[in-house]
């Protein structure tokens, strides 16, 4: 099904209401990624871009899309970009075609500020600040339908009371509204069937963005509601660049690392930093030099549990409004992309090496299985359990 389109109403927006502003400290994270879209340049996405620009400056601009790509490459900073665009009535034809949104309006303040009425970013934190009770004491490790019901399309929460439904209010500021939800292939089967509807038809003057690293967690039929655009890590030059300007202290071997980890993704590098994961990566180093000589680590399994709660530890320290367990199981992401990056290190450097070759190209495999497992909320000490034992059982030694 082809994504269906809105043409550009021609005459004017209404002027901003004065009573839009409001006195809500506002929602720290749409700041910050406000203040980024608005501020910062984007590097790397220029076929994103492109794709963009055109259909913001064709008129015609679909209104639900899938933005897809690797994690921290910008893909919810572009989206805040787009919704910068959509929400703001003093935004006009250049700036749609440039992709630039106006830095200094009413609009662009409120979004910094992160109290913007007309744009909504979805994840699964907001749980544990929703009215419902059921929803703030779940683990959050994905977006329940209870939550799109809160913060979009409404409907009845789970002590059977009626939720308005924010999808249907009017534009505060007379522009267009824009809802984003972040990390949506979190959302939960029956969330993205609940869905369908809205994003066939949406009321008028709304855009839906679907942020996801993995395109494939999303239903055939969501997918075939929306415009797709993919996003892509940045090439070597562009991340030595990023890197000069972000976080030109770390050099050295720690550079080298930040280079190896984040593998062209500017938050991975923040992450990496932040975490200090160089010192858990040359712990898991010998380790994996192990099962290369055919041997077993049993011991692997305990400690990434171990390193994994004090990398949760540091995280919810960071953000008081963190689940612990989607803490934990992002922390054994974390892990597993370290162990993944090592992993295409040796086997890039094992091209003339068959036997080599042939041993490393069969862990990717056995590290995406271990990452499906924790999708499914499969117990974490089992699934690091099965990790271990399935890469040990591989054939072929390389040392």
């Amino acid at each position: 099904m082809k994504p269906a389109t809105r043409t550009r109403p021609s005459k004017a927006p209404r002027a901003p209401r004065p009573d839009t502003q409001t006195q809500d400290p506002g929602d720290a994270y749409v700041a910050a990624l406000a203040r980024a879209a608005l501020d910062d340049e984007l590097l790397g996405q220029e076929r994103a871009l492109d794709t963009l620009s055109k259909a913001l400056g064709s008129g015609h601009f679909p209104h639900a899309w899938v933005f897809y790509g690797p994690s921290g490459i910008g893909k919810c900073t572009t989206a805040m970009r787009v919704a910068a665009l959509l929400v703001d009535p003093l935004t006009v034809d250049a700036g749609r075609i440039a992709c630039a949104p106006t830095r200094d309006s009413h609009s662009a303040r409120l979004l910094r500020a992160g109290t913007h009425p007309d744009v909504r970013v979805i994840r699964a934190e907001l749980a544990s600040s929703s009215a419902d009770r059921e929803l703030r004491e779940r683990k959050q490790l994905n977006i329940p339908v209870g939550l799109l019901r809160e913060h979009m399309i409404g409907g009845v929460d789970s002590g059977g009371g009626r939720l308005e439904a924010p999808i249907a209010r009017s534009s505060a500021l007379g522009a267009g509204k824009v809802f984003i939800i972040d990390g949506a292939d979190r959302l939960e089967a029956d969330g993205q069937n609940v869905l369908l509807k809205t994003l066939e038809e949406p009321p008028a003057g709304t855009t839906i963005i679907l942020v996801t690293r993995s395109v494939d967690r999303l239903l055939p039929t969501i997918r075939s509601r929306c415009q797709s655009v993919g996003f892509a890590p940045l090439s070597a030059p562009l991340m030595s660049r990023w890197l000069d300007t972000k976080l030109g202290e770390v050099t050295g071997t720690s550079r080298a690392f930040v280079e190896l980890f984040a593998a062209g993704s500017p938050g991975a590098a923040v992450t990496a930093v932040e975490l200090g994961l160089q010192s858990w990566y040359e712990e898991l180093v010998p380790m994996i030099d192990r099962f290369a000589r055919g041997e077993c680590p049993l011991e692997l399994a305990d400690r990434m549990n171990d390193i994994a709660s004090d990398i949760a530890e540091a995280a919810i320290k960071r953000n008081e409004n963190a689940s612990k367990e989607a803490a934990n199981r992002d922390a054994v992401g974390v892990l597993l992309a370290v162990i993944g990056r090592e992993v295409e290190r040796r086997l890039h450097a094992s091209a003339q090496n068959h036997r080599a070759l042939a041993y490393w190209a069969q862990v990717p495999g056995v590290i995406a299985a271990a990452e499906r497992n924790l999708s499914a909320n499969v117990n974490q000490k089992l699934a690091l359990a099965e990790f271990v034992a399935q890469w040990s059982m591989l054939t072929g030694q390389t040392l």
